[in-house]
């Protein structure tokens, strides 16, 4: 029986809503219990919507993106929130061209 119940979530669908904080908008999403939270993202993408800097929230919790629409237990009719991720601005420069240390620039560093 359980074989069979997990051979049947592969065909399960989920309706859920995204809710885009910034921009005021709710979009409908249709998600299988193995997708990640990345491939939520690649959807909206190609719904035309950038989630590049902005954080996952379901339940007052933060989702990170390697998690599973069953990890995070989403359910057909579910709302996630995507609102800009504040430790972006605030970061620091290491790593990003012109940063000095990976520059190249001798002397900096």
């Amino acid at each position: 029986m359980e074989g069979l119940r997990r051979g049947l979530s592969r065909w399960k669908r989920y309706h859920i809503q995204v809710h885009l904080a910034d921009e005021a908008l709710l979009l409908p999403l249709t998600v299988r219990p193995r997708d990640t939270l990345s491939d939520l993202r690649a959807q909206l993408v190609g719904q035309g919507v950038s989630s590049w800097k902005r954080t996952f929230y379901y339940n007052a919790r933060r989702l990170d993106d390697h998690q599973t629409v069953r990890d995070v237990r989403l359910q057909d009719g579910s709302v996630l929130l995507l609102v800009s991720d504040p430790r972006w601005p605030g970061e620091g420069t290491a790593g990003r061209p012109g940063s000095g240390a990976l520059s190249g620039v001798p002397g900096e560093g």
